[in-house]
């Protein structure tokens, strides 16, 4: 069973969102881990529009990179150019994969504009995710 882990800047939405689709599209086939170079708790609007898709990630929590250092992964997925640059030495093989997805937590505007802004990402987090489970695992 391969070992994914997902990373961005502060594990709230971007690697909430990946854990989330990677897990669906995986099933039995591989664990999925996600974590942030910090920790903000997992966004509300995340675990809504995720739920909009029928994937439950209200009992996700949001973790440091440091929890996993023991864990021999396979693949390290970052998802933001923060987490890139600042993800650390893991004492494994796994290969490293990276796709920068916007920060939905920065939009602004009225509130169907930021949670359309979620949607959005959600989507291009979605296509990412089955395609990466398809070649990968």
């Amino acid at each position: 069973m391969k070992k994914i882990l997902v990373l961005c800047t502060g594990n709230s939405c971007r690697s909430q969102i990946a854990h989330g689709y990677l897990q669906h599209f995986a099933g039995d086939k591989a664990e999925i881990y996600s974590a942030g170079v910090e920790i903000h708790g997992v966004n509300p609007k995340a675990i809504k529009i995720m739920a909009e898709d029928h994937i439950d990630i209200s009992h996700h929590t949001s973790n440091n990179v440091d929890e996993y250092m023991e864990i021999p992964f396979d693949y390290i997925i970052t998802v933001c150019d923060n987490a890139k640059e600042n993800c650390p030495y893991f004492p494994s093989k796994a290969e490293r994969f990276h796709q920068n997805f916007p920060d939905p937590a920065k939009a602004t505007g009225t509130e169907d504009e930021v949670i359309n802004e979620f949607r959005r990402v959600r989507e291009m987090i979605k296509i990412f995710s089955a395609s990466f489970i398809q070649q990968h695992v």
